[in-house]
């Protein structure tokens, strides 16, 4: 048998893959596993007391938006990421832009508070349990990216789950941000991209293990 004849009998009877079904299993994982996230902070942590008043103020927005913009660039970058030799090219770019943003408006905060208010900006009142809630509560989504992937055909298998795991560490982190009550620009720019981070290190790690062809 010679190697063309060994490609057709390896292709004879495969069938293009139907479109939309990298669209569909995003889609469902992230529809699966963001309401197990949000249920699991509404019976552990609560929502914020005075939600409906912190909600008229921009920072809660801002908050908020650094998440959500994460999220939906690191859907881009996962979404690329998917696809057999794909490489970031200008996808990571989405990941920058809005921890550029936040970083700027924290330093601008510092510079403009007097020294002793400084740490209480950074710091808060719950700094050290703010990332390891963001990321317990990343855990379901984790899982369903992986699911999500392991079902395509990712090749840079590390990059991939860390990929993964920014997208699970962000949908997190918006979930998380109905319930946190701080709104200092350092403090969100410190402690919630570091719980965003924690997902995607472990999506790194067991990335070319659960992800693997």
């Amino acid at each position: 048998m010679n190697t063309d004849e060994l490609v057709q009998m390896l292709a004879r009877g495969l069938e293009p893959t139907p479109p939309g079904v990298a669209q569909r299993r995003w889609t469902l994982a992230l529809a699966a596993s963001v309401p197990v996230a949000a249920c699991q902070m509404l019976t552990t942590l609560g929502l914020q007391p005075d939600l409906l008043q912190v909600a008229t103020l921009p920072m809660f927005w801002l908050k908020l938006a650094l998440p959500l913009a994460l999220c939906a660039g690191a859907l881009r970058v996962a979404a690329r990421l998917a696809r057999p030799g794909a490489t970031l090219g200008a996808s990571a770019v989405w990941l920058v832009i809005p921890v550029a943003v936040i970083w700027s408006v924290a330093a601008f905060a510092l510079l403009g508070a007097a020294p002793a208010t400084r740490p209480a900006l950074l710091f808060g009142e719950t700094w050290r349990v703010c990332p390891l809630y963001i990321g317990s509560l990343s855990v379901p989504m984790l899982l369903a990216t992986l699911w999500a992937l392991r079902g395509l055909a990712p090749t840079r298998l590390r990059l991939a789950g860390a990929a993964a795991g920014l997208l699970s560490g962000a949908a997190a982190a918006g979930v998380y941000a109905l319930h946190c009550p701080e709104l200092a620009a350092p403090f969100i720019g410190v402690w919630y991209v570091l719980g965003m981070l924690l997902p995607a290190v472990v999506g790194a790690l067991v990335g070319p293990r659960v992800l693997r062809w």
